[in-house]
């Protein structure tokens, strides 16, 4: 089985009225993946179609660098409530 990976994903919103940016810390086998994920959350959430995502920078981050309370406790093994 492959390993799971943290990348953090910078981007924006853009409607036609603002301009949102955001920050996540995805985990995901793949580049790929933690894109689509970051897609299907962020158009979720905000109902921003995919062209409306504007994704700046991806970076893979160690496990230490993660920010995320939820994605610590996913890579610690530990569930979450």
């Amino acid at each position: 089985m492959s390993e799971l990976k943290v990348f953090k994903v910078v981007g924006e919103i853009r409607k036609p009225n603002f301009e949102i940016p955001f920050k996540k810390e995805i985990v995901a086998l793949k580049l790929e993946q933690a894109l689509e994920k970051v897609y299907c959350e962020i158009g979720s959430r905000h109902r921003a179609k995919r062209s409306q995502i504007k994704i700046i920078k991806v970076e893979e981050i160690s496990p230490q660098e993660v920010e995320d309370l939820l994605v610590k406790k996913l890579l610690a093994g530990e569930g979450v409530r």
